[in-house]
């Protein structure tokens, strides 16, 4: 004997203004989880995580490589009285590096549309940012660390727009990153303008 299907009430918003059958309801409302997290499993959510984590500090390492004798060519430099000291820059990018990541994390994780050109963005800054390193440190090219960092504001606030068209928080997570930048910006156009 076979049993029809036991109908559900589904309405807007709670209310209860339409009859439908549970086979009927299942192709009308979407698998929730499937809808928020874009996968059935949300628990692989956090390998992207902590690939772009890996991404990030990836680009932070290959940074500290490249300047392996930051410290003494920092302190040599001729700087503004407003330089922070050398110590203050590695605790800061290890912060930043992770808001970088994250970001990144909240806007594939739920994204509103394609993100290829977020993300486009989103790695045109890394790589800009990874340049600055080895320019303005390893090769003395104060200049052109100035443009490289230049370069690497635009692109961020590029990012920070389109971040901001998925999630709003994704954006704001970058606005530390951006002021630090700016700042950074400032100290290596006047340190370019004291030691040439």
């Amino acid at each position: 004997m076979k049993v029809a299907p036991q109908p559900d009430r589904i309405g807007f918003k709670g209310h209860q203004d339409s009859v439908l059958t549970s086979t009927e309801a299942e192709c009308v409302v979407p698998n929730v989880e499937l809808f928020q997290t874009g996968r059935r499993h949300p628990g692989s959510r956090w390998p992207v995580l902590l690939g772009l984590l890996v991404v990030c500090y990836a680009v932070a390492a290959l940074g500290g490589l490249a300047s392996a004798d930051a410290g003494d060519t920092y302190s040599a430099l001729d700087r503004p009285p407003w330089a922070p000291p050398g110590w203050l820059f590695g605790p800061v990018w290890t912060v930043l590096y992770g808001t970088i990541a994250v970001a990144a994390w909240l806007v594939l994780r739920n994204p509103q549309g394609p993100t290829r050109t977020a993300m486009t963005w989103w790695s045109v800054q890394l790589l800009l940012n990874l340049a600055w390193t080895p320019l303005f440190f390893a090769a003395d090219q104060y200049g052109l660390a100035f443009l490289d960092i230049c370069l690497l504001l635009a692109a961020l606030l590029t990012t920070m727009v389109l971040f901001a068209r998925h999630r709003r928080a994704a954006a704001l997570l970058l606005v530390p990153y951006a002021l630090w930048v700016t700042f950074a910006a400032a100290l290596n156009l006047a340190i370019w303008l004291s030691n040439t």
